[in-house]
């Protein structure tokens, strides 16, 4: 390690809140699917920056447009129209296809406490104010502010901070009959992701979602889609409930939208979004015209590229190697995703040390929990980034099983 590395990680442990436990290593450039650390070492990149690189790392387009506006004009902030905002805007409705509206926030967690705003408005509005609790399911992650937190299904993020935000229930993913049972007339929405990322990347069953858009009609209740993982062609579609054929009332959506850059959004049908008036709901910096440039500049390449094409092909194969690797191993238990958001859950509990070796080989991959490797590269990831990963994971594997017996 360089002596860039060193004076940086002495100068994080010094002064920055340990939130994280750090990898050792400092990336310093990006191309496509590597990384470079400050020693000039590359990477393959299976992690996309928790898939928020969907294009790829420095990618031209992104590039081009942060610096042209960037030397023009960074922030008015919301109390004016912004250069790029309402195009943005319109291009995100246009990828929906159904008429709505959209709230600009600067991250993933602030675009879930919109929509649990705007769900709050709209049921108090309709039914009282008793009509404010929402559904999700358990295993579920939509972030670590307080209200976000309240609605992720995970006790173990929970515990350190409670009391939570009253107002949430959470249900087993794919049980139609417990979220039935959820249901209640003070109900104002279900949110689900369509495929459960930081959970583990577990999938809805179609006919399970199907069923919960119909619950929801029948109930008067709304529908909330987290697509913040999902969205952008990370698993073919645009957006991943295009591929159920199910249409929510709101969209929650972030990471990849500008290719790195933090940005989120709020997207709800217009009766929905118009619950929100002047003075329910801000943000200094959301919607500000150098995020919305990159966004603007990322949404066409992903669609030019045809980006969502590649995510469905090279997901298979990606699948595909993996089973072949279950086979060689014996060491795998299932191999689940869809499009390039994938990932394999292992008999014993070696995935942080596979995935340890694994970046000291080179390879970036995300471990969650104990069991689960998790796989979000880029979108432009091709076979040959795919069988080079998985040639590295048998040798790792082994070396790990080896270890722990």
């Amino acid at each position: 390690m360089g002596a860039s590395f060193e004076r940086t990680a002495a100068l994080d442990a010094a002064f920055v809140m340990p939130t994280y436990a750090r990898k050792p290593v400092m990336f310093v450039r990006g191309e496509g699917m590597r990384l470079y650390d400050d020693d000039g070492r590359e990477y393959l990149d299976f992690v996309a920056g928790i898939g928020a690189v969907n294009l790829g790392h420095s990618h031209p387009a992104v590039t081009a447009a942060v610096c042209a506006q960037a030397s023009r004009l960074t922030h008015v902030s919301n109390l004016f129209h912004v250069e790029h905002r309402d195009e943005l805007a319109r291009d995100l409705v246009a990828l929906f296809g159904h008429p709505a509206k959209v709230f600009f926030s600067n991250s993933g967690a602030e675009a879930v406490e919109g929509a649990i705003k705007l769900a709050r408005l709209w049921g108090k509005a309709r039914r009282g104010e008793e009509c404010y609790r929402i559904v999700t399911a358990q295993r579920s992650f939509h972030g670590r502010t307080l209200a976000a937190l309240a609605a992720t299904g995970q006790a173990s993020k929970q515990e350190a901070f409670e009391p939570l935000t009253p107002g949430f229930t959470h249900v087993p993913l794919n049980d139609i009959a417990a979220l039935d049972a959820a249901v209640t007339p003070d109900t104002c929405a279900v949110m689900l992701e369509p495929v459960q990322g930081e959970g583990g990347v577990y999938a809805c069953d179609p006919a399970y979602l199907a069923a919960v858009r119909a619950l929801c009609d029948e109930r008067g209740v709304l529908l909330i889609l987290d697509e913040i993982q999902t969205g952008f062609y990370r698993t073919g579609p645009a957006f991943a409930h295009q591929a159920y054929g199910v249409v929510p009332d709101v969209m929650c959506l972030a990471k990849s939208l500008a290719n790195g850059l933090p940005i989120g959004v709020v997207l709800a049908g217009g009766e929905v979004a118009d619950a929100f008036q002047p003075g329910d709901h801000g943000s200094t910096f959301g919607g500000g015209p150098l995020v919305c440039a990159a966004g603007r500049a990322c949404v066409r390449a992903l669609a030019d590229e045809r980006l969502g094409e590649n995510s469905v092909a090279m997901g298979a194969y990606l699948r595909e190697r993996l089973g072949e690797l279950a086979v060689r191993t014996g060491a795998i238990a299932e191999v689940r995703g869809m499009g390039l958001m994938n990932a394999m859950e292992l008999k014993s509990d070696i995935a942080a040390e596979v995935a340890a070796e694994l970046l000291s080989g080179g390879f970036v991959i995300n471990s969650i929990g104990t069991r689960i490797l998790r796989m979000l590269p880029p979108l432009v990831c091709g076979k040959p980034e795919i069988d080079t990963l998985c040639d590295a994971l048998y040798v790792s594997m082994g070396h790990c099983m080896q270890g722990g017996a």
